[in-house]
């Protein structure tokens, strides 16, 4: 069982396409190399194919590396465009469980409320 905290886990998620046939150091390779980014972090990565029709989400618990996959049978994911040129796109795990679920975020808002932030130490 994955056990993500939901309060400190960052979800990086890649705009681009991905070669999915890459296993564990494939796309560790791709994040170390490409994003400059540490894979061992504890934070998501995730990515998608060309025909935005399955995803990789990659993850440290502490002790190894998980690569989770999900394949869609018909449709495709409502993947996020670029912006500004960037490659990746931050968001949170609730916003990534809403889209593995299939809803499109971009026409979804978030209430805008205080949260309290949490320090980088912690």
């Amino acid at each position: 069982m994955i056990n993500i905290g939901k309060a400190t886990t960052k979800v990086h998620v890649e705009v681009g396409a991905t070669d999915l046939r890459k296993g564990f150091e494939g796309l560790q390779g791709e994040i170390r190399n490409r994003k400059g980014m540490d894979p061992s972090s504890g934070h998501l990565f995730v990515f998608s194919n060309r025909g935005k029709s399955r995803i990789k989400i990659l993850y440290f618990d502490g002790s190894g590396m998980w690569v989770s996959s999900k394949r869609l049978e018909k449709g495709r994911f409502d993947w996020p465009e670029a912006i500004e040129a960037e490659a990746k796109i931050l968001m949170n795990l609730t916003e990534l469980l809403a889209l593995v679920d299939g809803l499109q975020l971009h026409q979804t808002r978030a209430k805008a409320w205080w949260r309290k932030k949490v320090s980088e130490a912690a």
